[in-house]
């Protein structure tokens, strides 16, 4: 979806890294929302979807759209032959599943041991109580890498 990170390898080892993530996890902190919560653009303004019913996927969604989709739409042919369906604002977009508001929970404030190339001192993560403890962590972090750099 975001395609790949481009990341400079760091001169030091995964095992002497230290992460400090925020995280809020889809499964606790995320519940499913309509498109009206999410202000859909589709919904908004309406959509369309072009399909190829000469191949057996095309033909299955026109299918679902005509036949099962209960939604408002128009259709035609479009200049290569496609089908085009245009689907009026006000109605629930075919995404509507993916839609998610964030719920009333606090993040999840996390020092992790290693980096992005893993962890293999295989140290178990600490999780923070307050934020203010983790920034708190992370700043003191900061300074003892500070001053071993400055000690060579």
């Amino acid at each position: 979806m975001f395609g790949e990170v481009n990341r400079i390898t760091p001169q030091l080892p995964p095992g002497a890294m230290s992460t400090y993530r925020v995280a809020v996890p889809l499964a606790t902190h995320w519940r499913q929302a309509t498109c009206e919560e999410v202000e859909c653009p589709a919904m908004v303004h309406g959509w369309r979807t072009i399909v190829n019913e000469g191949d057996d996927r095309g033909a299955a969604q026109a299918h679902y759209i005509r036949k099962e989709s209960g939604r408002l739409f128009t259709e035609c042919k479009n200049e290569v032959g496609l089908t085009v369906f245009t689907f009026p604002a006000g109605q629930p977009c075919f995404g509507r599943d993916m839609h998610r508001v964030r719920v009333e929970r606090p993040e999840i404030y996390l020092r992790l041991g290693g980096d992005w190339r893993g962890n293999p001192n295989r140290v178990k993560p600490y999780r923070h109580v307050r934020p203010e403890e983790w920034v708190e962590d992370m700043s003191e972090n900061q300074e003892r890498i500070i001053e071993r750099r400055n000690r060579g």
